[in-house]
Order: C-alpha cells, then sequence, then structure tokens
C-alpha cells in the first residue's frame, strides 16, 4: 500500500505530528494523543491495583488521562470497560502541585524527618478525598495527620459510610498515585512511603468493595516497598504491566499521523486504509495496527525497506524498534518516537536530497539520541548505574562475565557504590540506607540486578551483552553494531 505523499510533504507530516521530546509529566493527554492499546487493557480496570512500569511507557499519561471525564468514557468505550464511566477519582498523589490533595515533595519530607508514619499520612489523603468533614479547607497536613491519629474510630466509619454510599450509586472512588520517584529523595524513605501506600490499597481492596486506589509505580521501586510491607506482594495477583510491543509502537506512530490537524495528516489517511473516526479524533483500520507486514510496508514509504543498499543492511521496520529495546524486550514510546524525531530532523538537515523521508543515517543517529537520553533517564532515576558501567567503558559485546568481575575487582566498585551512598545520604541517620543496589558487595548479584532491570542481558554462552539502548550513550562498543556515543572534548 503507497500513501499519496511527496517525500516533502511525507517530512512536513513528520516535523508537525510527532510530538516533541519532552518530559511526560509536561505532555497531557488530549483526544487527539489519546492511543488505546490492546495491551494496556488490564492497567485501566478499575480493581488492577498496580500498574508497574519504567520511564517514559505512559504511567503519567493514562494517570491523566483517568483523571478526565471524557478521556476516561473514550477509554471506557473503546476497552469495553464500563465501570470506567461510573467513577469518582481523585489524585493521591503526582507530580502536579496539589497541597489542598496530598503534601508536596518538600512537605513530605518534613513530615517524614517529624516521624510521621506513611500509613497514618497516606490515611489522612485518603480521607480527604472521600470527604471528611474535619481535613477540608486551609489545614496543615500536620494537623490533618494529628487528627487521623486521634480519631481512629471515626476514621474507620467514614470509609464504611462512603464505601455504603457508592454501592447505593453505582460508583466507585478511585484514587489515583502517580510520579512515586518524586516521593523523596532519600531512596529508602521514598521506599517507606510507597509502602505506606501499597499497605492502604491492600486494606481498601480487602475491606471496602466500591473503594479503590490504583498506583503507578517503576518496578523496582514497588521491588523496594516489598522490603518494608512484604504484605504487597498480595497485590501482584492484580498487577500490570504497561507494554509495548512493536505493532503498538507503530500503530501509536501512525495514529499520530493520521490525527494531525493539516491536508497531509488527510492524505496519509487517504492511502492506509478505512479510517474510521471515534469521539473527535481518527482511528486507524485493525489491519494498520496489528499486522506486521502491512506496517512494514507503510514505513518502507516512509523510510525505504533497507538500512542500507539491501536487505542484508536490515529491515527498517524491524531494525528501529531492535535496536531500541532493553534488555527485557520492551521499547518506550518516548524512546521510539524520539528517535524517529531525530532521524527526520537529521534527514532535513544532512540529506534533504534522498528519496525517501527519512534516511537510514538519519535513523541511526535517532537511535544514537534515544540511547543518550535512555542513560540519562536512568542515571537521574538510579545513579549507581552509571557508577557501576563506568569501568567498562572501552569495552566491547558480548563480554566475557568474568571480565565484568575483573574489571569491577580493579576500580574497587564496592568502595566507590559505598562513597556514592555516603555522599547522597550525607547528614542522614539511617544506618541502613539502599540509594544504591541492593548488593553492592556481591557482583555477581550486581548483575543479576542490572539484567532485571534491563541494562544487561546474559547470553546462552554465558557472555555478558548491553542492549543498544544503553551500550551506545554508555560509550561500549559493538562490532558492527552502532556506532558509540563519542565523549566530548573541549576545542
Amino acid at each position: 500500500m503507497t500513501a499519496p505523499l511527496e517525500t516533502e510533504d511525507y517530512r512536513s507530516l513528520l516535523v508537525s505530528a510527532l510530538p516533541p521530546a519532552q518530559d511526560a509529566d509536561t505532555v497531557e493527554p488530549t483526544l487527539f494523543n489519546l492511543f488505546t492499546p490492546d495491551s494496556h487493557r488490564l492497567a485501566l480496570h478499575v480493581d488492577t491495583t498496580v500498574v508497574r512500569g519504567g520511564r517514559g511507557v505512559g504511567k503519567t499519561f493514562w494517570c491523566r488521562s483517568l483523571l478526565d471525564t471524557q478521556l476516561r468514557d473514550v477509554a471506557a468505550e473503546e476497552y469495553r470497560i464500563e465501570r470506567l464511566r461510573n467513577l469518582k477519582v481523585s489524585p493521591g498523589y503526582g507530580a502536579m502541585l496539589q497541597p489542598e490533595l496530598y503534601p508536596g515533595a518538600g512537605e513530605l519530607a518534613s513530615l517524614v524527618g517529624s516521624g510521621v508514619r506513611a500509613y497514618d499520612l497516606w490515611n489522612a489523603v485518603l480521607l480527604v478525598a472521600l470527604g471528611q468533614n474535619e481535613l477540608q479547607g486551609d489545614m496543615e497536613w500536620t494537623d490533618r495527620i494529628a487528627w487521623v491519629q486521634a480519631n481512629p474510630g471515626a476514621r474507620d466509619r467514614t470509609i464504611a459510610r462512603v464505601d455504603k454510599q457508592a454501592q447505593a450509586d453505582g460508583l466507585t472512588h478511585l484514587v489515583l498515585f502517580d510520579a512515586l520517584e518524586h516521593l523523596h529523595q532519600d531512596r529508602i524513605q521514598a521506599d517507606r512511603l510507597v509502602a505506606g501506600i501499597l499497605q492502604l490499597a491492600l486494606e481498601m481492596r480487602l475491606s471496602t468493595k466500591n473503594i479503590r486506589c490504583k498506583i503507578f509505580i517503576r518496578p523496582d521501586m514497588f521491588d523496594g516497598a516489598l522490603l518494608h510491607f512484604p504484605d504487597a506482594s498480595k497485590l501482584t495477583s492484580n498487577a500490570a504491566s504497561l507494554q509495548w510491543t512493536i505493532t503498538n509502537l507503530y500503530g501509536l506512530f501512525f495514529h499520530y499521523l493520521g490525527n494531525h490537524e493539516s491536508p497531509g495528516s488527510a492524505m496519509f489517511r487517504s492511502g492506509t486504509g478505512n479510517w474510521t473516526e471515534h469521539a473527535g479524533r481518527h482511528l486507524p483500520p485493525s489491519t494498520l495496527l496489528g499486522d506486521q507486514q502491512l506496517q512494514a510496508s507503510v514505513f518502507s514509504d516512509l523510510a525505504g525497506p533497507y538500512m542500507g543498499a539491501n536487505y542484508r543492511k536490515g529491515i527498517t521496520y524491524t531494525w528501529l524498534p531492535n535496536h531500541l529495546m532493553d534488555g527485557v524486550e520492551q521499547v518506550s514510546p518516548r524512546s521510539f518516537l524520539n528517535a524517529l524525531s531525530m532521524a527526520v530532523d537529521e534527514t532535513r538537515g544532512k540529506y534533504a536530497s534522498h528519496t525517501y523521508a527519512i534516511y537510514h543515517e538519519g535513523i541511526r543517529k535517532g537511535v544514537q539520541s534515544a540511547s543518550q537520553t535512555r542513560v540519562n533517564e536512568i542515571s537521574e532515576d538510579m545513579p549507581w548505574v552509571r557508577t557501576v558501567i563506568a569501568p567498562l567503558v572501552g569495552q566491547q559485546v558480548p563480554i566475557d562475565q568474568g571480565l565484568v568481575l575483573d574489571l569491577w575487582q580493579n576500580a574497587k566498585l564496592t568502595e566507590a557504590l559505598v562513597k556514592e551512598a555516603a555522599r547522597t545520604n550525607a547528614g542522614g541517620s539511617e544506618t541502613e540506607v539502599r540509594t544504591g543496589p541492593r548488593y553492592p558487595d556481591e557482583h555477581l548479584r550486581l548483575i543479576d540486578e542490572l539484567i532485571a532491570l534491563g541494562v544487561m542481558r546474559r547470553r546462552k554462552d554465558g557472555r555478558i551483552d548491553l542492549p543498544d539502548v544503553y551500550r551506545i550513550a554508555f560509550s561500549i562498543g559493538r562490532r558492527g553494531g552502532v556506532p558509540k556515543v563519542q565523549p566530548q572534548t573541549a576545542g
């Protein structure tokens, strides 16, 4: 299938329709960018308490969509989840500053420092959401928490009354928790705060019928909270993960191209099947969402079929996601769309006369850019990862596990991790603060932790590999692979 667009028309559409490379917290969900992959349906179920996902996979997007009545109704129809229409939704924590609904990061640090129990804190947040009269208005959170501590019976009666009324009204009260990485700068304190949220969520799930919590969380933070509230593991039976298949990623890409307000978008739709309209936006045909052969044909109209002269250089359709995939075979849509945006910019800037709208060298540059962004993100979330990988810089993968262990030993990695933790937690009173890996002095287990994070993977022959999305920006080589990012030198 060939869309009736010329090269420059395609480039103009790509530049206009692709989202800018912004942090997820700054992108508001709208009807036009609401995309509903089948793989996310379980995450939207009202009784799904824990929604796990790494950076850039859509946690904040879905959280904000659930707070919007119109978007919630669209999701209810497209996912066939009728209960989404009968919700009263409140934010329990998020990136937006809403001190009347929950304490911000600065106030949280003060509350934790004064010895407030996380469970009491989140109970106060819950009661505010449920309309507890004594906790409304311009009131300090210390006073709200003190009221909760002093009135456990009133707390229970309010929850029971609201739950009973919700049943009578056919409603579910849903409290959403997002942006948990911003709870506290100390990892152990953040873990305890998350454990308090999970404890409250489990209690609501077991003791009420129509009061639910939904917690959008990174997998490593969920695992960390288990150290402080082991019963949280009971929530895994109804947990979901935000995952993206290759067809999902290209479906999202085509959704953006088909929902821009421009003649090029209309031409793209007319050349790619029978699009339909729903809730003010255009929906791609099912074949364009789930048929890899058709998706590959449409993408080859934009970028050509091959990453060079022939198929031996790689197929563009599979090459791009394969080189953005982490060690657990996941690609974030943010990385995917950012790589495409950079590929278009690179093509327009250096290869404007090329036959296709996206030149394959632009795609390589896009992968390099996405790798740098991904490494920056994981370095921000878990600074210790960069410390652990630093001794491997300049090596080539796959690499013998024994060599990895020797390089770490020679670099005195354990000492470096201990010093880094000490700097991070200077002035703290905790004796076992975990800001780094769980086992900094057990290097084999450290490899396993990196594998679980998707930063490393172990090949069948036992050698250690790094996926390109991390390898490139970490300046680790691979014979015949995408070139690593060269360190910048002062000129």
